[in-house]
This record gives C-alpha cells, sequence and structure tokens, in this order.
C-alpha cells in the first residue's frame, strides 16, 4: 500500500562558527545533522527525510537558507505550533524561520533559485576577538578602491574554474554573476564589531565550491598588492592559467538571501 508523503521548505538562519558545513558527516557536528536529531525527537516514530538548498562550507553562517522536509503517514496540522517546538529544541545557533507546504513536484534543488552571498571583512586594525565568528580580519592596509573597481569583473558570464578546487568539470564552472559589488557593511552590526567594517555582496543563481572565498581572496590579495587588476581580468578567461592561492576565511560569508521559484 502506497504511503502518503507531504513535503514542505523550511526556511532557516544558523551561525555557522562552531559546524563542519551543512552536510552530515561521520563523527563532525554539521548543520545538517542537528536538524535532523532534534527533527527525530519532535517528529517522535515518524519517517522523514531532509535536502538542502545547497551546502555551506565549515563556519559560514546563513541569515536565509532552506531545506526541504519530506516527510510520511501523517501532514504538519499547526505550522506555527510546529515551529515553537522546532525552535524550541533546536540550539540556540539555527533558528527556523518560515515554513510552507508544496507539492511534490517541487525539488529545492533543481528548481529554480538565486542566492546572494555577503563576505564580511574588516583591514588595518585588529579586531575585538568577538568579531571573529562574523568579521575577516586582515591586518594589512588595503586599496579598497581598486578592490571595488575591480567586483564589477565578476558580473556576467564567465569560467571560474580558477575560483574552484582543481579538476573540476569545466562546464560546471562556466557561471554567471547577476551583481558583485563592496560596500560599507550594513548587514550586521555589534558594539564590539570595528568602527568600519566592509561588505562583499555577490549575486547569482549558482555557485561552486569555493567560489566567493576565493573571489573574496583574489580581491584581498588585490587590495594588498600581491595581485594586480589585469591578473583578476585573466583569472576570468576560458583555460587560463592563473594560479589563485589563497581562500578567504569561511567564518566571513554568510547566506544573506535566498530566492525559491
Amino acid at each position: 500500500m502506497a504511503k502518503n508523503r507531504f513535503y514542505y521548505v523550511i526556511k532557516l538562519q544558523f551561525l555557522g562558527f562552531r559546524y563542519s558545513g551543512w552536510q552530515k558527516q561521520p563523527h563532525q557536528k554539521t548543520v545538517e545533522g542537528m536538524l535532523s536529531k532534534t527533527l527525530k525527537f519532535v517528529l517522535p516514530g515518524r519517517r522523514f527525510k531532509i535536502l538542502g538548498a545547497g551546502r555551506t562550507d565549515a563556519k559560514v553562517s546563513a541569515l536565509e537558507a532552506a531545506f526541504e522536509l519530506f516527510l510520511d503517514d501523517c501532514p504538519i496540522e499547526d505550522f506555527d505550533s510546529f515551529l515553537v517546538l522546532f525552535n524550541k529544541n533546536l540550539p540556540q545557533d539555527i533558528k527556523a524561520i518560515h515554513i510552507q507546504e508544496v507539492d511534490a513536484s517541487f525539488n529545492i534543488i533543481k528548481n529554480p533559485k538565486r542566492k546572494e552571498y555577503v563576505y564580511l571583512f574588516s583591514y588595518g586594525e585588529k579586531n575585538h576577538p568577538f568579531s571573529a565568528p562574523f568579521i575577516t580580519n586582515v591586518l594589512e592596509e588595503l586599496d579598497l578602491q581598486l578592490m571595488m573597481s575591480a567586483t564589477k569583473l565578476f558580473q556576467g558570464n564567465h569560467d571560474f574554474s580558477a575560483y574552484t578546487v582543481k579538476g573540476q568539470d569545466q562546464s560546471k564552472t562556466l557561471r554567471c554573476i547577476d551583481f558583485c559589488e563592496i560596500r560599507e557593511n550594513n548587514i550586521l552590526k555589534a558594539n564590539f564589531f570595528p568602527e568600519k567594517s566592509y561588505a562583499l555582496h555577490v549575486i547569482g543563481k549558482g555557485f561552486i565550491r569555493y567560489q566567493i572565498r576565493m573571489m573574496m581572496g583574489a580581491l584581498i590579495q588585490l587590495g594588498k598588492g600581491q595581485l594586480h587588476y589585469d591578473d583578476i581580468v585573466e583569472s576570468l578567461t576560458e583555460n587560463n592559467n592563473v594560479q589563485l592561492t589563497y581562500v578567504a576565511p569561511g567564518s566571513g560569508l554568510l547566506l544573506n538571501r535566498l530566492e525559491l521559484d
């Protein structure tokens, strides 16, 4: 006899500093693992599985992430009560913010989506230690204006093979960035943050592993004078031989916005 199955999308926020990324891994604390553990407790005896909208690296945070919940047999009757119970049992660094029902045709990975990632950084002086989970701190001076002008090079369709792990299928490294800009940070504020901090905003439909962090890394190296503007130009051409070496720390990166069709 066929089982009834119900489908939900749950949006959430999390601070990634103590997690080894999204994907469940043996002997590692992950966001997916914590969600599964909590769902087993709040849905006792129920058969379910979850599927994330994408994977985040270790220490990466999110102000708006999402996962799909597949639940067998009985539906969730009261969304508000479910969110209250779910949040009561989740750790303090994960919060469910919205739930909606979808149908069997929805696939959170394959359905079109648009993501905005933000990378927070500061430079010139050492930050308060409490800033470490949120902001990457560059102690050297940076040519911020040069970095700002170079962000526009990333916009449009490019080969980002220089901005990921080596050996990727080249067809998967061709990506389109709709918007890329550095501006003053107005995403997160705290009294222990530096007087000024900055945010790299990147918007697109999909990104490859380490892409945003290596874009930020290249911009930091540009700002230090370790790379030239023309190096960034060449790094975005097909079959380029540019060797980028700096992956910016995961703790500065957050998924700021996720739009699902």
